[in-house]
């Protein structure tokens, strides 16, 4: 079984945010497999769904960024998953808007999610996408840039970058990730 991760905040107030990525495209993934995010559990949002390769979980943790590992660790624990059968996605302002890095392990790198994530998991080494936002134009607050919405004119290359996670995470499902990141890596 594996379990897909999209990082985020709950709420109008945060949809389709920098911060917000990740669940962006675990939306996309639920709506491009026909299965809804209707199931609650650990203060998360998931769905089931059977799939060629096996069963995957994608999950929204609700608990808002910081306290990601709340809700995942409780839900691996339940479901019995093993820290190498996930994959987390995620914002990243060391990343031009669009561009994806993946990775096998690594340090949180100021993000608070992943932070929390490696707190409660016990470990770095987790398979993750990191989409980049790029950083926020000078004076402005990384906070107030995180949690505000892409420009009209990175909406294209924003569009691009989700649907090349979807595919990296489908990929992810058959292949070793090693392979998924050489494949995805610069594209």
């Amino acid at each position: 079984m594996k379990l897909i991760i999209g990082l985020g905040n709950p709420g109008k107030l945060y949809e389709h945010t920098r911060h917000n990525i990740g669940f962006d495209i675990i939306d996309v993934l639920a709506n491009k497999w026909g299965t809804p995010l209707n199931q609650m559990k650990f203060n998360g949002m998931y769905a089931s769904v059977h799939r060629p390769e096996g069963k995957v979980i994608l999950l929204k943790p609700l608990t808002y960024m910081n306290l990601s590992g709340e809700c995942v660790r409780p839900l691996m624990d339940y479901f019995d998953i093993n820290v190498e059968d996930i994959v987390v996605i995620y914002d990243d302002l060391d990343l031009e808007t669009g561009k994806l890095r993946l990775r096998q392990k690594g340090s949180a790198g100021g993000h608070n999610g992943i932070k929390s994530l490696i707190q409660h998991l016990g470990t770095q080494e987790f398979d993750r996408i990191r989409v980049g936002v790029s950083r926020p134009p000078a004076g402005m607050k990384v906070a107030d840039y995180v949690l505000s919405k892409f420009s009209k004119e990175d909406a294209p290359v924003v569009e691009e970058a989700i649907q090349k996670s979807c595919n990296a995470v489908e990929a992810a499902l058959s292949q070793k990730f090693l392979d998924v990141m050489n494949q995805f890596n610069g594209a």
